[in-house]
Formats: C-alpha cells, sequence, structure tokens
C-alpha cells in the first residue's frame, strides 16, 4: 500500500467552500523575466499575484520541459511518471526500460484526476507534452475539457511544426483532433479557450485548471507593435540588462549581494559586434520580450474575468515556469530546415512566418545571476520563479527563501483542498511536501536540513540537502565530475567545497546513491553526449519514420 506522505496538515474544507485552483505555466522563462523577479519587462498581470502573495526565491523544477510537466501533475519523481529522459535524448540503454517510457506512464495518478474524482471540474489549455497516445490525451488523465497541443512545441502564428523530426503538429479538443482558427496566435487562443471553458462552468462546484502557455519556447514570435515598443530598451545590449537586473534582484531580497558572475562558453562582449548584429541581437531581445508581454496581457484578461465574475477571491493561483532559460541556437544545428520553412530578416522577425530565438548571451540575462541554461543541472537550469496566491488564506506580499522543488505542487493543492487522503493506494505514492506551512507563515522549511532531493536528466544530475547542493553535468554542460555548492551563499555555484567540506561531499553522493536506487534510474553510459544522442535519435527517426516528441 502507498500513502500520501509530507502533505502537512490539510485545510479542512466543505465541498462548497472548497477554493478553485489554476496553475500558469509558463514555457523557458528565465528566472529574471518578470518584473517582480527584476526584470525591465513589464508584467503587471504576474507581478499582481506577487505583490499579495507569495514569492519562492529558491524554487526548483526539472532541468526541461515534460520530465517538469509529469512532477508537477503527479508529485512525483520523473523517473517514476515515465520521463526518466526525454524520447528524443533517450540513451540506448534506457529505450524500453520501467521509467522510461518516454511518457506519461500508468503508475501514477495525476493531481486532475484526483480533483475530478472529488467533485472538481477540471480544465486545461495549452502545451501537453506528456505522450501522443489515445490513453495520455489530458480528457483521458483527469481533464473534463481540454484543448492541446501534443509536441514539445510549435509555430505560435499556425500550425507548423519548428523542428525537423515533427511531421505535423497535433491539437487536440477532447478526444478528437483539432484544427486552428485562421487568426491564431498561441498566447491569446490558449487564455480564449480557458475563459470559454469558465464561462461553461457549473458554479455549484469547484474547478482546476491548469494554463501551459508555450510562451516563451522558441520561435520567439510575437505582434509587430508589441515588439518595436521594446527594440530601444536593448539597444543598451546584454551587460548593462544583466546589471540592472542583478541590482533589482538584490534589492527585492531574492539573492545575495556582491556575487561574482560565471564566465561561460559562447558568451559574446556586446561590444564585440558590428552595428548591424547589434540591432539584429537588440530585436531577438525585443521579440522576446514582446512574446512574454503578450503572455502577460492574457493573464491579466483571465484575472479580470475571474474578477467581473465573482471567482478570483476563491481561486488558487499558481505560476511559474517550467525549466531555466534556453540557449540552443536551433538554425544552427538545422539550418537547412529553418531556411527552408523560415524567414529571418531583420525588418520581419517575430512575425508570422520568421524564425528566432535569443542565444546563449541573451539567456544567460534571463537567468540572471544564475550560471548555465536549461538542460543542465546548474541553477541556471533549475531555478525558477514561483508566485503562490491566494490572500484568503496565505501571506500576502512576502518573498521566502525556503527550498522547494516541483514535486511539492500537487502535495500543495491537495492540502489546500482539504483532499490530502483523498489519492489511489495502487498508485505510486506522492514524493514531495506541502508548502502549506511555509505559505501561511507558520514555517519557514519545508524540507529539514537532513532532507535530500534528488534529480537527474541525461547524466546531468543533482542533490539537494539544507543550504547545499551536489551537482555534476554530461557534456556540453560540464565535465561529468561532482561538485559540491553552497547555493545559499553561492547561488552562481562559483565555489566548489567537494575538497574543503569532504565529509559532506561523501554523505551527500552516498545520499544520491539511495536517490538513484529509490527510483529505479538506468544510467547512461560514461560516453553519453546529448547533442551526439539527438542527432543518432533523429537519424533513427528518419529510417523508420518513428516521430520523436
Amino acid at each position: 500500500m502507498f500513502f500520501l506522505t509530507g502533505c502537512g496538515s490539510p485545510v479542512s474544507k466543505k465541498a462548497n467552500e472548497q477554493p478553485n485552483f489554476l496553475i500558469i505555466l509558463a514555457d523557458d522563462l528565465g528566472y529574471s523575466d518578470i518584473g517582480s523577479f527584476g526584470s525591465e519587462i513589464p508584467t503587471p498581470g504576474i507581478d499582481s499575484l506577487a505583490q499579495n502573495g507569495v514569492k519562492f526565491a529558491n524554487f526548483h523544477v526539472t532541468a526541461t520541459c515534460s520530465p517538469t510537466r509529469s512532477v508537477l501533475l503527479t508529485g512525483v519523481d520523473n523517473h517514476l511518471t515515465g520521463l526518466g529522459n526525454m524520447r528524443i535524448i533517450m540513451a540506448d540503454n534506457q529505450f524500453g526500460q520501467p521509467g522510461y517510457e518516454g511518457e506519461l506512464n500508468d503508475n501514477v495518478e495525476t493531481l486532475s484526476t484526483i480533483m475530478q474524482r472529488n467533485g472538481y471540474s477540471t480544465y486545461m489549455s495549452g502545451k501537453w507534452h506528456l505522450g501522443m497516445q489515445e490513453s495520455n490525451l489530458p480528457i483521458n488523465r483527469g481533464f473534463d475539457k481540454s484543448f492541446t497541443l501534443m509536441e514539445t512545441g510549435a509555430d505560435n502564428w499556425e500550425k507548423k511544426p519548428y523542428l525537423p523530426h515533427n511531421k505535423t503538429v497535433h491539437y487536440y479538443e477532447n478526444e478528437d483532433l483539432a484544427e486552428l482558427p485562421e487568426a491564431f496566435y498561441s498566447s491569446d487562443f490558449y487564455t480564449n479557450t480557458l475563459i470559454e471553458y469558465l464561462g461553461e462552468h457549473d458554479r455549484n462546484k469547484p474547478f482546476f485548471a491548469y494554463l501551459a502557455f508555450t510562451a516563451v519556447h522558441y520561435p520567439h514570435q510575437a505582434p509587430k507593435a508589441l515588439t518595436e515598443s521594446f527594440i530601444d530598451t536593448y539597444r543598451a545590449g546584454w551587460d548593462v540588462i544583466k546589471s540592472n537586473r542583478y541590482r533589482r534582484l538584490v534589492e527585492l531580497g531574492l539573492v545575495p549581494d556582491n556575487l561574482e558572475m560565471l564566465d561561460l562558453p559562447l558568451l559574446e562582449e556586446w561590444s564585440s559586434l558590428s552595428p548591424l548584429e547589434q540591432a539584429y541581437r537588440a530585436k531577438q531581445m525585443a521579440v522576446y520580450a514582446a512574446m512574454l508581454k503578450r503572455m502577460d496581457q492574457n493573464i491579466e484578461r483571465l484575472l479580470a474575468y475571474l474578477k467581473q465574475n465573482d471567482m478570483f477571491d476563491n481561486t488558487v493561483i499558481m505560476f511559474m515556469s517550467d525549466n531555466g532559460a534556453d540557449n540552443n541556437e536551433i538554425e544552427k544545428v538545422f539550418p537547412t530546415y529553418i531556411a527552408e520553412n523560415f524567414h529571418s530578416d531583420l525588418e520581419r522577425l517575430g512575425e508570422q512566418g520568421s524564425y528566432t530565438n535569443y542565444g546563449p548571451t541573451w539567456a544567460n540575462v534571463s537567468m540572471t545571476p544564475f550560471s548555465w541554461y536549461k538542460g543542465s543541472s546548474y541553477e541556471g537550469g533549475m531555478r525558477s520563479p514561483l508566485i503562490v496566491h491566494y490572500p484568503k488564506l496565505l501571506q500576502r506580499g512576502v518573498t521566502t527563501q525556503a527550498y522547494s522543488y516541483v514535486s511539492d505542487i500537487t502535495p500543495t493543492v491537495l492540502a489546500l483542498a482539504g483532499l490530502t487522503e483523498a489519492t489511489d493506494p495502487s498508485k505510486v505514492a506522492i514524493m514531495g511536501k506541502s508548502q502549506l506551512g511555509v505559505l501561511t507563515g507558520k514555517s519557514d522549511t519545508i524540507y529539514q536540513a537532513d532532507e535530500p532531493v534528488g534529480y537527474e536528466l541525461a547524466g546531468s544530475s543533482a542533490l539537494f540537502k539544507g543550504d547545499y547542493k551536489l551537482m555534476r553535468n554530461f557534456p556540453p554542460f560540464g565535465d561529468k565530475q561532482w561538485r559540491l555548492f553552497n547555493i545559499v551563499v553561492d547561488p552562481v555555484e562559483r565555489y566548489d567545497l567537494s575538497k574543503t567540506e569532504p565529509e559532506r561531499f561523501a554523505e551527500m553522493l552516498k545520499d544520491y546513491q539511495q536517490y538513484q536506487a529509490k527510483v529505479n534510474m538506468v544510467e547512461v553510459n560514461d560516453d553519453y553526449h546529448v547533442i551526439q544522442q539527438l542527432q543518432k535519435n533523429l537519424a533513427r527517426y528518419k529510417k523508420d519514420g518513428t516521430e520523436l516528441h
């Protein structure tokens, strides 16, 4: 028998008094990209939640999208949900192994299923990325109504793949394949759809809603007028923007003062660029900012709808990102495909038919002050902004430094709904812990100093314990060597403590080994390289026609 653990004290609720829930997930959003986390990009919708909610300065997710989504919706480690690795980068020895199905498996129960079974109406709009099988459609994983993009991403203006390993893009409304309207823009349409679902909602029941934007995943695309409003801002260059963000982060109490940033590979000096190159790079970041701004405008619309319909005050709202900022420049990996399917000229960048991302140096700005990016187990890959808003019960305008992990979201929702005893005992037990004590101000911590939390994907690994983090990264993010950091005083992970604190280092290595056994991890081979494996898997796709999602 499995039992729900670590949920804390549930909130006692009668059925008609239970809160609604709205989880808003951004895609590839950097830690410092929203105003309440230091950004120059105005995000008043998201920031209004921070102003009257709880901001988590030390919240972590997995370093890539689908594993995070699987943990978010189950409270279970990704090696047990079926996303031990993403199919597109799956190591040869992992294919076919339990926990490496490449999609959500049947051993875990989704949060939406639990809520649905206990009287909640459940709605989803946006990116799913948890499996293409009929059994894994959101409608069959606990959502009453859903409109979803099934793949990892897509063009934001039209039904069009953005990578060569997808033959087409699949959208589903409930159990049926769906087409897009002529006037489509992803953030607008996903928000409109959720508002439509809420407009049909039976007000005698509480609701659980999940809005999963594809903003700001590449291709970065946004309305022209919004892009143009940001161009002057980014002509200052990335050094100025990063410095300003860091100063604001310190002022907001989110990160320590006097941190020395790491010099990373691939970063460019703004002064080394020609005027034309500077103009192009500034426009790339302007498109990114506009895409984020449009997402925030839609969040504002949704919040206004909830207020106008007397649902806002009784809705717990959570906002987060699925991983760190993405440094990939896909046009360099698949130049022929991008050139044949998109244009990338400066004048029309971000508009329909265009392709752009913003590269490693702007991604480094997005993750200020942390090091590295999505895919790595550095803080730059795993630390996400998290805002939890429910002034009716929780603290208002507070920032917490308590460590928390994405597996904590499911038990927190269940605790707030009074459903901690409502899980299916035949499924894998929830592994996360409720944030309720921190959210209400009754506790300063979620995890005790001796409680480890493990992570691994594609060989890159981490183990968090108290203020410390054990970490290694496989190429291209690192040299496979284990290192130890105090991420409270050194969140940029500059000072390796493995030699100066050997006992702690050895103890945490042992903790990691126990974590490996607990989640039935299948380790990648020592010669594993994520880019080389990607190319190998794409060759497999071309040979047998298997789509890699």
